[in-house]
């Protein structure tokens, strides 16, 4: 009896474990659901606020879409017209020139037609004349035409002749009055510019402190490089530069050529100077010897005499 109420209680038991869990797997599965079915009407709820916001959006899109394309159609239409106004002006200009162009037309055809007229009462009138000259004069048209031709050749002849001669004076005083006019204002336009590069040449100074070199104590240096050369050299404010002056592009050479040597020599003294100046003059010489060679070679000239060849190298400078 007591196994039978044990077996029985431990039966029992285990049915109300049984159906315990399963209560509370009823339960949680209950929650569980509730809890999905929250998150399923949120997620629905932010979905459906989306898509209002979205068609919202889409709407406004739309309607700014369309208002700027009302503008633009209007801005068309406008530009369309005023395309219109101006070629509606332009074609009753053109009527109204056409109108014009056909009067005048109208008008030539009519002057025309009057010229033509008066041309031929003008020949009727010239033919009556001639004929009454030639009853007058005894003289036939051909004859008197003859007569005409050999008065009016001799006449124009001669007014030809006194006419060219005024013409030939007039040239030739207002030709040399133009050539004064126009040597004048050359002079006064290019003067000093052509004089400034013609005559004058610059050369470069590693620095200021060489000016002095150049100069020399007293005087004496640039009074040697002066004498040697035959050029005026001018040390004024211009950096790092000294000007040489002078009407002969030879001398000028030369001077520039012996300063240079000078300079980058560095020994400045009155007997470097005249050794300087007496290189730079053969210097100057065999280029201008090259020069007048190669010169008579180009333009396939022979047998010309030295002096001759030595002018035409001369030309180089």
């Amino acid at each position: 009896m007591d196994a039978l109420t044990l077996v029985i209680a431990a039966i029992g038991g285990i049915v109300i474990g049984v159906g315990g869990g399963i209560l509370v797997q009823s339960r949680l599965a209950n929650r569980g659901l509730q809890a999905a079915r929250k998150e399923a009407e949120r997620i629905t709820k932010d979905a459906d606020d989306q898509a209002k916001r979205l068609v919202n959006d889409a709407r406004h899109e739309a309607r700014e879409a369309r208002r700027e394309s009302d503008t633009t159609l209007r801005e068309r239409r406008k530009e369309a017209q005023q395309f219109e106004s101006r070629l509606a002006n332009r074609e009753q200009a053109l009527d109204k020139r056409q109108e014009g162009m056909e009067r005048r037309e109208q008008s030539l055809g009519d002057r025309e037609q009057e010229t033509e007229e008066r041309l031929s009462q003008a020949d009727e009138l010239l033919a009556k004349r001639l004929r009454q000259v030639e009853e007058a004069a005894g003289l036939t048209t051909a004859d008197a035409r003859a007569q005409i031709m050999e008065q009016a050749e001799g006449e124009m002849k001669h007014d030809l002749a006194r006419r060219y001669y005024e013409l030939e004076q007039r040239m030739l005083s207002e030709a040399d009055e133009k050539a004064r006019k126009a040597i004048a204002l050359s002079i006064q336009r290019l003067a000093s510019e052509v004089v400034s590069e013609t005559t004058t040449a610059q050369v470069a100074l590693p620095n200021d402190e060489m000016k002095g070199r150049l100069i020399g104590r007293e005087g004496r240096n640039i009074r040697t490089i002066e004498s040697a050369t035959g050029v005026d050299l001018i040390v004024d404010d211009t950096p790092e530069a000294v000007t040489i002056s002078c009407f002969d592009p030879i001398r000028r050479e030369v001077a520039r050529l012996a300063l240079t040597n000078l300079i980058a020599d560095g020994r400045i003294h009155p007997a470097r100077i005249e050794e300087s100046v007496d290189k730079a003059k053969n210097e100057v010489e065999t280029t201008i010897k090259r020069s007048g060679e190669q010169a008579v070679l180009d333009a396939g000239v022979r047998g010309l005499h030295p002096e001759l060849v030595h002018l035409v190298g001369r030309l180089k400078f």
